[in-house]
């Protein structure tokens, strides 16, 4: 188990890790989800040593590791740079970490094992060309097999898949799960990319400003975001939110009065809020809560395509099937159906910060 308990760290005057807590339960693979700067890396470095908290504990197993030395913490950790030996080999940088003292293995033994990780990464064609002649993605995949070739009590991978095209991209996602799974080690793996997160994630941690702002399973992280921040981070298309206000019955109604949905506010009447839906959520065709609008623009997307409707005086985007396309051109009027049960409710963004989740429907 990993615990971060009031982490702080800054460099001068930037605060990278402003009193983060975290925990990550053993044999899990957790996901940490920012944007550049949010304090990401930095956690990773914290938690393997190479970092050292102005305040705060770092806990593997219960354990203090205020003292210890990297080292001696039985982490691995994968970092974006690669961190690779360029004038060896891909065998000899895989070796690398077998040949030390403290995990040093039978020549045979090593052998297996890093044939093993070369062929469940795809570079066993490689391994005798050096490093400095691979491309940046055979890189990545050189870097990612160095942890993952010896025992570790927890791996800590910093954007493995960043420089990976976007087929092998989707095949190592697969790979990678299958990975923590069958070594049950915990992992925890540092995402700018929330596709990556949701597919990855036994729980998703969001970090910002160097603060965690939510921990949850995928299902809590989608149907239930903290903020509109958070709603905005998943999903592509990103979640359509409207401007309008709570009204008597505690409905939405947007701020042209052009559109009313049944959301269960938890706020006053006359509060002004955000609406938020989900692109999956807006359909051309089946039964639902209706509402009226034109087309804006259609984008295909192979078999299905992006659809921006005009509501008034907002944009709202969906993704529907080619078929139901058919024909459409800006300006024609549509009649969309809603999902109302998928419904969303915000505080209006402010001065503050992002409007905090206060309804469902």
């Amino acid at each position: 188990m990993i615990g971060l308990r009031g982490i702080r760290k800054t460099y001068g005057r930037i605060t990278a890790l402003d009193g983060l807590e975290l925990d990550v339960r053993e044999g899990e693979f957790f996901c940490l989800l920012g944007p550049s700067g949010a304090g990401k890396t930095t956690t990773l470095k914290t938690v393997a040593g190479l970092e050292h908290p102005d305040s705060g504990t770092v806990e593997l197993d219960g354990k203090d590791m205020r003292g210890v030395e990297p080292y001696d913490r039985g982490v691995a950790m994968c970092f974006e740079s690669y961190a690779l030996y360029p004038h060896r080999s891909a065998y000899d940088n895989l070796a690398s970490p077998l040949r030390s003292p403290r995990h040093r293995l039978p020549a045979a033994e090593a052998r297996d094992r890093i044939g093993a990780i070369a062929e469940l990464l795809g570079i066993s064609g490689l391994l005798d060309r050096p490093v400095g002649q691979l491309s940046n993605g055979q890189r990545q995949r050189v870097a990612l097999g160095r942890v993952l070739v010896r025992p570790a009590r927890a791996f800590l991978l910093d954007e493995p898949l960043s420089h990976l095209d976007a087929k092998l991209r989707q095949q190592m996602r697969a790979e990678l799960k299958a990975i923590g799974a069958v070594q049950h080690t915990t992992t925890l793996y540092v995402t700018h990319d929330s596709v990556e997160a949701l597919a990855l994630g036994d729980r998703i941690g969001v970090i910002r400003n160097g603060r965690i702002v939510q921990t949850g399973t995928r299902e809590e992280i989608w149907y239930q975001p903290y903020d509109t921040e958070v709603a905005r981070a998943f999903g592509r298309p990103r979640i359509n939110l409207l401007p309008g206000t709570v009204t008597e019955d505690g409905s939405f109604r947007s701020a042209d009065g052009k559109v009313e949905l049944p959301v269960r506010a938890q706020a006053r009447a006359g509060t002004d809020v955000l609406v938020g839906v989900r692109p999956r959520d807006l359909f051309l065709t089946g039964p639902g809560h209706e509402l009226t609008g034109t087309v804006y623009v259609t984008e295909v997307l192979g078999r299905s395509v992006e659809v921006t409707v005009r509501l008034g005086e907002q944009h709202v985007s969906l993704v529907a099937p080619r078929a139901d396309t058919t024909g459409l051109r800006p300006d024609d009027p549509v009649r969309l159906t809603v999902r109302p049960e998928n419904l969303l409710l915000f505080e209006a963004d402010g001065p503050q910060g992002p409007g905090r989740l206060i309804g469902t429907r």
